[in-house]
């Protein structure tokens, strides 16, 4: 049976002993199972989904496994980690199922930053409850409960220790920086974004865990998780996608490709291909919408919900009487392309 994936990295351990995060800079994806039986005989995994501690000793090991089968930024990374003082761990995944550790949690969700598994490719049930509430500084990843001593014996020594957020998720780019990306402010992108080659995310553009884009697109509103934007589209500012754990339920809700959230826009159902929401507009699956035809002329009254998934759509407001409109979009989404070359 293939195995599903594995990857060595290193770990951060609270005063307990437990590992509260894990850094996995070179995550395989269906490896060779001749590197799975050779990684068995070095850490003696017999089967199944584990988190493993290693020693140094066989990092060292572990990197010529690596190297005899040709991965190797996986086996570079192992022999720097043969010389390190840092807590190691090798998580093997032989089936995608709900992560059982934290380590395999953080694996997980860096799979999805490296773009080597889209949103909702994985099993992540349960991963609030996994997760440590972690404060991240400037000093690394601090189990909550140990913060306030840790600034006191800063203060002590003269330093400050800077505290950037007090999270179970930290932010992506401390982990990985994927290729052709632009993010203004780093805050915004969470631990578990697909962050597609060419998306520019601005200052108050916001991707969580789970969620994002597949290719070019302009991110200057929220996408929440478990939302996906497909190439070309553009959320505009101040706009807001309504996610699977904010009162979407369990309907994914997404965007196609080349559409327009519009500034202050929301959405709250599937949108399609070339669609448009004029600023200001929040559409929610229970909106009730009036469907026009070419010539202006009302034709049906709609949920929103109907419309899940259909292509070439424009809702706006009728801006005397209010109501919520819904015709043939005659103009897509076209992106510049010099904004979005992000080398």
């Amino acid at each position: 049976m293939a195995t599903f994936s594995l990857a060595l990295g290193t770990a951060t351990k609270n005063r307990d002993g437990k590992i509260i995060e894990a850094f996995f800079p070179t995550p395989l994806l269906n490896p060779a199972q001749a590197l799975v039986d050779t990684i068995a005989k070095v850490v003696d995994y017999q089967e199944g989904n584990q988190a493993i501690e290693i020693t140094p000793a066989q990092a060292a090991e572990l990197a010529g496994a690596f190297a005899a089968n040709g991965e190797q930024a996986s086996a570079g990374f192992a022999e720097k980690a043969a010389q390190s003082s840092q807590p190691l761990v090798l998580v093997i995944l032989a089936a995608d199922q709900a992560p059982a550790s934290v380590a395999e949690g953080f694996l997980k969700l860096q799979l999805i930053s490296h773009r080597l598994v889209q949103p909702h490719g994985l099993v992540l049930d349960g991963i609030f409850g996994l997760l440590h509430n972690i404060a991240w500084t400037n000093q690394g990843p601090i189990d909550l409960p140990e913060l306030a001593e840790r600034q006191i014996e800063a203060r002590l020594k003269g330093e400050v220790l800077t505290v950037d957020c007090v999270d179970k998720f930290p932010k992506m780019v401390d982990y990985i920086v994927p290729a052709g990306v632009r993010i203004a402010d780093t805050s915004r992108v969470r631990l578990g974004a697909h962050v597609g080659e060419g998306t520019t995310v601005m200052h108050e553009g916001f991707i969580n865990f789970n969620a994002g884009t597949t290719g070019v697109s302009m991110v200057e509103g929220r996408i929440s998780a478990g939302v996906v934007v497909g190439n070309g589209s553009d959320i505009g500012g101040g706009a807001s996608i309504m996610g699977t754990l904010s009162g979407g339920g369990k309907v994914v809700i997404s965007i196609g490709e080349n559409s327009l959230l519009g500034a202050n826009a929301g959405l709250g159902f599937p949108l399609g291909d070339r669609c448009t929401l004029e600023s200001g507009l929040y559409v929610t699956a229970g909106t009730k919408v009036t469907m026009l035809d070419a010539d202006g002329n009302v034709v049906d009254t709609v949920k929103a919900r109907d419309l899940a998934g259909k292509s070439d759509l424009l809702f706006r407001r009728n801006s005397v009487t209010g109501t919520i409109e819904c015709l043939t979009n005659k103009t897509a989404v076209e992106l510049n392309s010099e904004l979005h070359s992000n080398n």
